[in-house]
């Protein structure tokens, strides 16, 4: 991933913060900062990948070749890799059950995340774990978790391991619009800023909760006051722009190598597929999606701006597009042709 850029902005949109933060707020929201011709480049190919490698994914599970649940990221790319971009080596990620995109965008092997979605002997969890439970303690990628907002309250003990330990690392902590209704988070929250944990909360509003559009199924709809009583700034983000969400990364990430305590950031963002495979996403319009990926899809952003500042042409995308589709295309095939875990796996690496 590219270098940090000291600036820090957020979405033109964006909330002023939490109503309730202390007197040493971090401020007023600061402009979009422009991306380099080598960070542009970088985050639309590590997006396309991720797009390209969901897009895969669903093909094998339409063909029978990956079971169970699968929740794929398209639409919401620019969240991670934005996040990711305003991180250091040492700094955590842990998320939910949407989670391939988290998993790439911390430099985990399309290889490894294919052949565990596909139950096969080389995936990160040796085939057992499957799409929602993968690990790399390399990368610094703590899963994937299944149990809606179970990894709330990890993340935060993430962070307070940071704090007891002495470094600077941060915990980041994503959930979405429906886990922000669960008890836990606010468990979490309580904790983190009574103990002035290094976590920021990245909670992915993409305006549906499985089938239930958040001012249906949430009395304050604006996630980035949900740390008001606790005393935790927060701020709405435009999430489809990897821009303001590596801008307000930078900035939420410095509140907590500071000491300051947690900080919450809310990306608005949407998500093109239903909510799992297995939803056909009839509570909303076909017009509503198109226009989101007509008029602001996170990728296409990217590549316009590329286009407009000459620092590509179109025949050097269309190698990027190339060759990332070769190298998830490589996947798909290791994973399909890896061979099932022995039987033997079923009592390796549990509680007995």
């Amino acid at each position: 991933m590219p270098a940090v850029s000291a600036a820090s902005s957020s979405s033109k949109a964006a909330s002023t913060g939490s109503d309730g933060a202390k007197s040493d707020s971090p401020g007023p929201v600061t402009p979009i900062v422009e991306f380099s011709k080598e960070q542009d480049l970088s985050a639309y190919k590590t997006m396309l990948t991720i797009r390209r490698f969901e897009e895969k994914a669903g093909q094998l599970y339409g063909m029978g070749l990956i079971g169970g649940f699968c929740h794929l990221y398209i639409g919401q790319e620019a969240v991670v890799v934005g996040m990711q971009m305003a991180l250091k080596d040492g700094d955590q990620v842990i998320t939910g059950y949407r989670d391939h995109g988290h998993m790439l965008a911390t430099g985990m092997e399309a290889k490894g995340v294919m052949a565990e979605l596909t139950g096969r002997t080389h995936g990160y969890s040796k085939g057992k774990g499957g799409s929602m439970h993968m690990f790399s303690k390399e990368k610094g990628f703590f899963g994937g978790h299944g149990i809606v907002g179970a990894q709330v309250p990890l993340g935060t003990g993430l962070a307070f391991a940071n704090r007891y330990r002495g470094n600077d690392n941060v915990s980041i902590t994503y959930f979405g619009d429906g886990a922000a209704n669960q008890g836990q988070v606010y468990e979490s929250f309580n904790m983190a800023e009574l103990w002035k944990l290094p976590v920021v909360y990245v909670i992915e509003n993409n305006r549906y909760a499985m089938g239930t559009s958040v001012n249906r199924a949430s009395a304050q709809a604006d996630f980035s006051k949900r740390g008001v009583s606790f005393n935790i700034p927060g701020e709405q983000v435009d999430g489809m722009d990897v821009r303001a969400v590596k801008a307000a990364g930078d900035k939420a990430v410095a509140w907590c190598r500071a000491g300051k305590g947690p900080y919450i950031l809310e990306m608005l963002t949407y998500r093109y597929r239903g909510h799992s495979m297995s939803d056909p996403a009839k509570y909303r319009t076909r017009e509503e999606v198109d226009k989101v990926r007509t008029t602001h899809d996170p990728i296409d952003m990217v590549r316009n701006r590329i286009v407009e500042k000459k620092f590509a042409s179109e025949d050097d995308l269309k190698k990027i597009d190339a060759e990332v589709r070769d190298y998830v295309n490589d996947s798909a095939e290791f994973a399909t042709h890896d061979p099932e875990p022995d039987v033997s796996e079923l009592y390796t690496d549990i509680y007995r």
